[in-house]
């Protein structure tokens, strides 16, 4: 391990050294910020056509290029923002502030992006997809509400586990295996409303990136996919507000400086208020969430910034009282950019994240409370060694604490004995290093490797089990049992410590100015399970970390693609082909009991994963009318052999579709500039219906009927697909107002389609004869939203 480090750095300082004597260079550097807001650029193009070099700035909107000495012209884009031209004489190292204007011109955003384009085609990152706040906002969901999850669903390879399931899958993996972060934070469960909604309010989103693979160093803890947000940082140059009125919800984000041009305030909310109406049709039922996103920020001088932001969420349902379930996240990120020299940026993150779930069963008569939290320490370089290399390392720190349930009366008469869950601690650390180097003119490479180490921390109580098995099997019965307690360790030490070298690369190699190959590698691992038996996340499921008998899930994906832009940047082509191998993937053992459950590693068995499959993603770029077609190939299985010859597995050992396969997925969008004032959207999904389990059989006992089923996921749900469309009308008398105002009008599954989200099966009480019951969620949904910023 250490040779690889040391020749990784010895390689790096060799061609720095080659570099440097070869010419005499200098650096320009600086931020690329808003005329309007004067808020930093995520991902700004700076070109320098006459060496066909650039670069894109970084998270902060900072950017740094070394050249050789002469007389440059730099071009400078942005997607939604004015070109701009400068001319530099580039005789000693020069810091260059940019401040860009928005544009309203057509034919400016064409040419902002054909560069993004242009410069997409050379870059190594593959498996990555982005969308702007105002994309997100355009694309119809139910009830008129813009939704960030809702929205990356049209895109390829991300899929969900149904019609109102919370999160998201990638690439056939689990919901628990996607990393959620909003500034850094980890988002443990990113849904309103059970799914209903996303956490993420629209009007605070800066940038947002979907990673599939090729996922960067800097990433790690999960084996899926990341998602990463980042919130706006707040109007340093003058107050702003907007926000909208909706069927369900409103919204409210105001900005403004603190000290005009250094410091900004940002605080953005959001409330549903459906529930307020239920008692009109006599129902005493509630189901409503609430949350919160701040943010300050202070630069203190053009080396230094410092930013503060949060979010605080909540959900809460209840049926008459008897059934209250209360859940939702809350993290908090101190943040420090420093600049050491016009080469080297820095960034240190001090974050605290917590998610708190709990049950009111007020009819049984106990409280059930739950939860995770972590502190998170994360100190990240970006070295701009040279015009050809660029090197980014630094180091991780994760301690978590994890609560699985504390069970307690609520009432006086209540028969409840109140009880604890042993807390359970972790300790997760890494470092990575990741270099991105321009071999050739057509040969791009990033490599580099993440060292992470977790540490299962002492525990009040560690249960022991014979010959180290908490899971048994009965070869009379042929089922598996828990195996029972034989002792419990009190006041444990570490208990358990993984080491995992996860090595990274990716490769372009163009082939000429419209078009690309591309092709990556990633090792990755996964150190938290979440334990539920359910397609998608509900309140009550428990994270648990990896410890001595539970392994860390370790993930090898192998991805190559072809890229090509059509006629100038006008249409691009995106086609991927992916392989996924996942070792130590959870399965549970039939009548798994979860809940409450001090020794859930006698409910689970460890077996394996595997998902391939094809995407591709045509996308119109420019014009009145835009959007994309998205459509993928796929399978995602499962393998739980026996642990010995007698032990049959899960399915006799073979494979089998995991509760996230989709085998076809199409989706498209579609975005129609009719006139200034009006404005069409329009989207289609069609996806495979989701792997299930249906009775094969049936059995007679003492009068009552029980349902035998067949193999696990044998079956599935019918087909799922939807047509949603709105129309946005932004009045012609806006531009002479300092109140601007839109009103959205939107049809959820236009066309009425009762899709199934289950089927169940019951006696029919009439003809006593057994009949198929299908549950829908929605049906034709109208709805209308009225914007409005000032």
């Amino acid at each position: 391990m250490k040779n690889v480090i040391k020749n990784f750095y010895a390689l790096l300082l060799l061609f720095t050294i080659s570099t440097a004597w070869s010419q005499e260079n200098f650096t320009i550097s600086g931020v690329v910020s808003a005329t309007a807001s004067n808020e930093t650029l995520i991902g700004v193009n700076v070109l320098i056509p006459d060496l066909n070099k650039g670069t894109v700035t970084n998270e902060y909107g900072f950017y740094s290029i070394t050249l050789p000495k002469g007389n440059y012209t730099l071009q400078i884009s942005f997607i939604g923002f004015k070109p701009v031209t400068r001319s530099i004489n580039l005789d000693q190292n020069k810091k260059l502030n940019l401040v860009i204007q928005e544009s309203t011109e057509t034919l400016d955003e064409v040419i902002i992006e054909e560069n993004i384009e242009k410069l997409s085609i050379r870059k190594p990152q593959m498996s990555v997809n982005a969308l702007t706040a105002s994309t997100i906002k355009q694309i119809p969901v139910v009830l008129g509400e813009a939704d960030v999850i809702k929205s990356i669903l049209l895109l390829p390879g991300v899929t969900s586990a149904g019609e109102g399931a919370s999160g998201f899958n990638v690439r056939g993996g689990a919901v628990d295996q996607n990393l959620i972060l909003l500034d850094e934070a980890i988002i443990f469960n990113s849904s309103h409303l059970f799914g209903f909604f996303s956490v993420f309010n629209p009007d605070a989103i800066k940038d947002l990136k979907l990673y599939k693979g090729g996922i960067p160093a800097r990433y790690g803890g999960r084996v899926s996919s990341v998602l990463d947000i980042y919130q706006k940082e707040g109007n340093s140059k003058e107050f702003h507000a907007n926000g909208g009125i909706g069927a369900v919800s409103s919204r409210l984000l105001l900005e403004g400086p603190i000290v005009k041009d250094k410091s900004a305030f940002l605080i953005g909310g959001r409330a549903s208020y459906a529930h307020l109406f239920l008692p009109l049709f006599d129902l005493d039922n509630k189901a409503y969430f609430y949350d919160l996103n701040t943010k300050l920020n202070y630069k203190l001088n053009d080396n230094n910034s410092f930013y503060l932001s949060g979010y605080f969420g909540r959900d809460l349902f209840s049926v008459s009282e008897s059934f209250v379930n209360t859940y939702g996240n809350a993290t908090i990120n101190l943040r420090w950019n420093h600049l050491f020299t016009d080469k080297l940026f820095s960034n240190l993150s001090l974050i605290y994240s917590d998610y708190y779930y709990g049950l009111l069963l007020d009819f049984v008569g106990f409280q059930y409370d739950s939860g995770i939290r972590n502190f998170n320490l994360k100190y990240d370089f970006q070295h701009y060694l040279n015009s050809n290399l660029k090197l980014s390392y630094g180091v991780n720190e994760i301690y978590y604490r994890f609560n699985p349930a504390t069970i307690k009366p609520n009432r006086p008469d209540s028969g409840i004995i109140a009880s604890q869950l042993t807390h359970k601690f972790a300790n997760e650390f890494s470092v990575y290093a990741e270099a991105e180097q321009d071999i050739s003119h057509n040969l791009t490479l990033r490599y580099g490797f993440r060292l992470s180490h977790f540490t299962r921390l002492g525990q009040d109580a560690l249960n022991q089990y014979e010959n180290d098995n908490p899971l048994i099997f009965n070869s009379d019965l042929k089922i598996y049992q828990p195996a029972p307690v034989t002792d419990t360790l009190l006041n444990t030490g570490t208990i358990a410590n993984f080491t995992n070298f996860e090595p990274r690369a990716s490769l372009s190699y163009v082939l000429n100015k419209k078009s690309s190959v591309k092709a990556s590698y990633n090792r990755m691992a996964q150190y938290l399970h979440l334990i539920s038996n359910t397609n998608s996340p509900t309140p009550l499921d428990v994270y648990a970390p990896s410890g001595p008998y539970l392994k860390p899930q370790l993930l090898d994906q192998y991805a190559a693609g072809y890229f090509r832009e059509i006629n100038d940047g006008a249409y691009s082509v995106e086609t991927e082909f992916f392989y996924k191998d996942i070792k130590n993937r959870l399965d549970y053992r039939n009548g798994a009991q979860l809940i409450a459950n001090n020794a859930i590693e006698g409910e689970v068995l460890n077996g394996k994963g595997r998902a391939y499959g094809l995407e591709f993603l045509a996308r119109k770029n420019d014009g009145v009318l835009t959007g994309w077609l998205a459509y993928t190939l796929s399978r995602s299985e499962q393998q739980t052999p026996g642990r010995t010859s007698e032990e049959i597995g899960i399915n006799n050992g073979n494979w089998y579709s995991s509760a996230y396969d989709k085998t076809h997925d199409i989706s498209a969008y579609v975005n129609y500039e009719f006139s200034k004032k009006w404005n069409f959207n329009a989207n289609f999904i069609f996806q495979t219906g989701q792997p299930t389990n249906y009775p094969v059989s049936q059995s007679q006992f003492q009068g009552l009927s029980i349902s035998n089923y067949g193999m696990r996921n044998q079956e599935r749900l019918p087909s799922y697909n939807r047509l949603d469309i709105s129309a946005t009308l932004t009045p012609s008398n806006n531009k002479n107002r300092k109140l601007k105002g839109e009103w959205v009008f939107s049809i959820y599954n236009v066309y009425n389609r009762m899709n199934a989200a289950s089927i169940n099966f019951r006696t029919n009480e009439d003809t006593r004869q057994n009949e198929a019951v299908k549950t829908s969620i929605f049906g034709i949904l109208p709805s209308v939203t009225y914007n409005f910023k000032f």
